[in-house]
C-alpha cells in the first residue's frame, strides 16, 4: 500500500484568504487526504504560510507591527480559520521557520557547487519616492504580451506569463504609485534554468495523461517560449539571508561575492516550494517534542522525501493555475540541480546518494470568480473565509466549492446558485433522507435498528446500484476528479431517497411489520454508508450522521459488496438535529447587499 504525501499551495501571509484560495488548493487537498486516510493509507497532508518578501513587510508596516510579530499573528489566524473549515492538516507550518531557512541555504549552496547558480549584475527598479529597490511584484505596468494594465513585475495574472519588471510598459511603484523610478545595478544570484530545458521537457511529457491538460499545457508553453534563467535573490530585508552561511566553491573553484550579496535574501519563489520539505521537518520535530525528544532524526522526515526511503510515497501537489509554472519548472529545477550535476562532457551524473523526490501528481485548478470578477485579497472583493463562517457552517461551503471545483474551466460563485444547490443537495436530498429514516426508527421501532424479515428483489437491486455507484465514486476520488465525485456521491444519496419512496416502510408497517423492518434496517445501513463516503466532503455533518447510527468516526471507506451490512439489529439509533437548514431568500438578499452582486464583475481601472 503506498504512502500518500499531499501538499497544497502555501497561502500568503498578507490577510485572510477568500473562497477562491480554498477552491484552488487547500480544500481539494483536504478532501483527497481524508479519502486516503479512510482507505487506511499512511497519509501526510501538509501546508504552511508563505511569509517572506516585500508584501509582508508592507502589510506589517500598514498594521503598525514588527514583521515577525505580524507573521506570527497572521499564521495563528489562518490556522484557526483552516481548522474551522475542517482542513485536516497534519501540520500547518511557516516558511520563516528555521528548518526552511536551513534547507533553502543548503539547496542554494549545493546548486552553486554544482555550477547551477551564478552571479550576475542586473538592472533593478529603484523607486525615488519610496527610497528603496522594488521587488518584482511591486512594480506594476502594462503587460507587453496581452496588454493587461495591472500586470505585476513577476507575472501577469491575466495571461500567466512570467515577467521581469523591465518588461512592463509604463511601470510604476505599487507602494506609492509614483512613476519616479530608475534602473540601478545590483548583483544577484541566478538559477541556470535554461540548462534543464531538455530534462524538464522529458519529465513533463512523461506526465501527459496523468496530470490535467491545464497543467501540462502551461508547463510546455513555458518551455516552448524558451526557458530563461531566473534570479533567485532580491533586495529585500525579510527573508532567508544569502550571506549567513559558508559557501563552498563552484566547479571553477570560486565562491560567491558575499560582500556584493550583503543584505540580500532569497526570492520568495525559491524558498517557498522548499518549505514543502521544511514543513515535513517541522512536523517531525513537533512529533519528537510531543514524545519527549528534543528533535526529529533525519530519517523521520526524509523518509517522505529522499529516495530510496520514499520509494513507496506518492506525492500530490494542489494549486491554482497561476502557481503551476513555479511548480513544474522552478522547484523541479532546484531539485534536479541538487540531485544531479553535469559531467563536463555534456552528460549528467548523480550527485546525491539519496536524491530528493519530485512530485508524482500535480492537480492544477482554474479560478473561482465572484459574479465573473476576480476574488481579490488586496481589493477585498468576494467572500472571505472568516465572513463565510459567520454566515453558515463550513460544510455548506465545502460542498458547494467541491461540487463546483474549477477543474476544466473557471467557475463562478453567485449567491443564487449557491442557495439553490445547497438547498437541493444538502437539505432536500441528504438531510431529508437521514432525518426521515432515523425519526421513523425512533417513533416506530423504539430507537433501535429492527430485526426480522428477509431482503427482497428491491433490496437486491439497491445493493447492485449502490455497489456500482460506490465503485464509480471510488475511482473518481482516486483520480482526483472532485467535481465528478460530488455528482456520484449525490447520486448515491438519491438512491437512498428513491429506495425509501419505493419501500415505503411507513405504509408497510400497517400490514407487514417484517417488510417494514427490512426497509428500515436497509435505510439505516444507507445512513451508515453515507456517513463514511460523505466524510471527505462534509466532515462535520458526516460525524453527526455517524453518531446518529452508532458508527465510529471517521470510518473506513466501504467495499462495494459490504456497503449495506454495517448495522446489526438492535443498534441504538438517535435522530440528529436538522443537519442542513435551507438558505432563505431573505438571507440571499442580505448577503447581496453586504458583498455585492453582478456589479462585482467590473474590474478596477
Amino acid at each position: 500500500m503506498p504512502r500518500i504525501l499531499i501538499t497544497s499551495a502555501l497561502p500568503y501571509i498578507n490577510g485572510i484568504k477568500h473562497l477562491g484560495t480554498l477552491a484552488g488548493s487547500m480544500l481539494p487537498a483536504d478532501v483527497y487526504a481524508r479519502f486516503n486516510r479512510s482507505l487506511g493509507r499512511e497519509t501526510l497532508y501538509l501546508c504552511a504560510t508563505d511569509e517572506h518578501g516585500t508584501t509582508t513587510e508592507i502589510a506589517a508596516a500598514e498594521a503598525g507591527q514588527d514583521v515577525s510579530d505580524f507573521c506570527a499573528l497572521q499564521h495563528r489566524i489562518q490556522y484557526d480559520l483552516g481548522r474551522r473549515f475542517g482542513l485536516s492538516w497534519d501540520h500547518f507550518g511557516r516558511s520563516s521557520a528555521p528548518q526552511n531557512h536551513r534547507l533553502t541555504q543548503r539547496f542554494a549552496q549545493t546548486l552553486w557547487e554544482h555550477g547551477f547558480l551564478e552571479e550576475r549584475v542586473t538592472q533593478q527598479v529603484y523607486s525615488l519616492a519610496d527610497k528603496r529597490f522594488l521587488p518584482d511584484r511591486y512594480v506594476i505596468g502594462t503587460c507587453p504580451h496581452c496588454g493587461y494594465q495591472a500586470a505585476r513585475g513577476d507575472q501577469c495574472e491575466n495571461c500567466t506569463r512570467v515577467l521581469d519588471p523591465a518588461d512592463l510598459i509604463n511601470p510604476r511603484s505599487a507602494i506609492s504609485g509614483s512613476t519616479e523610478i530608475e534602473i540601478r545595478d545590483s548583483k544577484h544570484l541566478f538559477l541556470r534554468q535554461s540548462l534543464f530545458a531538455g530534462r524538464l521537457r522529458s519529465w513533463i511529457e512523461s506526465k501527459r495523461g496523468e496530470w490535467p491538460l491545464l497543467v501540462t499545457s502551461i508547463a510546455l508553453k513555458w518551455l516552448d517560449e524558451g526557458l530563461q534563467d531566473r534570479g533567485v535573490t532580491r533586495d529585500v530585508a525579510w527573508g532567508v539571508p544569502v550571506n549567513a552561511f559558508e559557501w563552498g566553491p563552484n566547479p571553477e573553484g570560486r565562491r560567491p561575492d558575499i560582500q556584493g550579496l550583503a543584505d540580500k535574501v532569497f526570492y520568495v519563489w525559491f524558498d517557498a516550494p522548499i518549505e514543502y520539505i521544511g514543513v515535513t521537518w517541522e512536523w517531525a520535530d513537533a512529533r519528537a517534542v510531543e514524545a519527549g525528544r528534543r528533535g526529529a532524526e533525519d530519517a523521520e522526515w526524509e523518509r517522505w522525501w529522499r529516495l530510496p526511503l520514499a520509494d513507496d510515497v506518492v506525492y500530490s501537489e494542489f494549486m491554482g493555475k497561476d502557481n503551476v509554472p513555479f511548480h513544474t519548472v522552478g522547484f523541479p529545477t532546484t531539485l534536479m540541480g541538487v540531485n544531479e550535476r553535469q559531467d563536463g562532457e555534456g552528460g549528467w551524473v548523480s550527485a546525491e546518494t539519496r536524491p530528493w523526490k519530485l512530485v508524482d501528481q500535480l492537480k492544477g485548478f482554474n479560478y473561482l470568480d465572484y459574479y465573473g470578477g476576480k476574488f481579490s485579497t488586496s481589493l477585498k472583493r468576494g467572500v472571505f473565509m472568516d465572513a463565510a463562517l459567520e454566515l453558515l457552517p463550513a460544510d455548506y461551503w465545502r460542498w458547494w466549492i467541491t461540487a463546483n471545483a474549477p477543474e476544466t474551466s473557471d467557475a463562478t460563485f453567485t449567491w443564487e446558485q449557491f442557495q439553490a444547490q445547497v438547498n437541493a443537495d444538502l437539505a432536500d436530498v441528504l438531510g431529508n433522507f437521514v432525518n426521515r429514516i432515523c425519526k421513523f426508527t425512533e417513533s416506530r421501532f423504539e430507537g433501535r435498528a429492527p430485526d426480522g424479515g428477509e431482503p427482497g428483489e428491491l433490496e437486491q437491486r439497491l445493493a447492485r446500484d449502490v455497489a456500482a455507484k460506490l465503485a464509480e465514486l471510488t475511482e473518481l476520488m482516486e483520480a482526483r476528479e472532485f467535481r465528478k465525485s460530488t455528482t456520484a456521491l449525490r447520486q448515491l444519496w438519491v438512491l437512498g431517497n428513491q429506495y425509501l419512496t419505493e419501500a415505503a416502510p411507513w405504509t408497510a408497517i400497517k400490514t407487514d411489520p417484517a417488510r417494514a423492518a427490512v426497509a428500515v434496517r436497509t435505510g439505516l445501513n444507507l445512513v451508515a454508508l453515507f456517513a463514511k463516503v460523505s466524510e471527505p466532503f462534509i466532515p462535520f455533518a458526516a460525524e453527526k450522521i455517524a453518531t446518529a447510527v452508532g458508527e465510529p468516526f471517521p470510518g473506513r471507506w466501504p467495499e462495494p459488496d459490504e456497503a449495506l451490512s454495517a448495522l446489526e439489529p438492535g443498534r441504538p439509533i438517535a435522530a440528529p438535529d436538522v443537519l442542513f437548514r435551507k438558505v432563505e431568500d431573505a438571507q440571499v438578499a442580505e448577503w447581496l447587499a453586504r458583498f455585492g452582486g453582478p456589479e462585482a464583475r467590473v474590474e478596477p481601472a
